[in-house]
């Protein structure tokens, strides 16, 4: 079963950065869209970003778009998410998971940006 740990989240000041990292163990996920996702407090998780299982292709949602960016490394079986430009706003637990999150979710890592 595959195992996702996510990693590299911080507490930073508004439009700072940071890179995330969610290594994935058990199985090769180079054949998924991966994805990541966040659950801010008293919110629904959302999605942020996704990228096709080769990197060519990238999405992004509205609030991210031109300050996240989303990578991979499948002979590291490892997804990245470069974000800049934080605002308070981005605070929240981030996740990844399979575009279908129909894997088990892991531990996320919390971002926190203060103002």
């Amino acid at each position: 079963q595959v195992q996702l740990v996510e990693s590299g989240g911080g507490l930073v000041q508004a439009g700072g950065s940071l890179r995330l990292s969610c290594a994935a163990s058990g199985r090769t996920f180079s054949n998924y869209v991966m994805g990541w996702f966040r659950q801010a407090p008293g919110k629904e998780r959302e999605f942020v970003a996704r990228i096709s299982w080769n990197g060519g292709y990238t999405y992004y949602a509205d609030s991210v778009k031109g300050r996240f960016t989303i990578s991979r490394d499948n002979a590291k079986n490892m997804v990245y998410l470069q974000m800049n430009s934080l605002e308070p706003e981005d605070t929240a637990v981030y996740y990844c998971n399979t575009e279908l999150q129909n894997l088990r979710w892991g531990q996320g890592t919390q971002v926190t940006v203060s103002s």
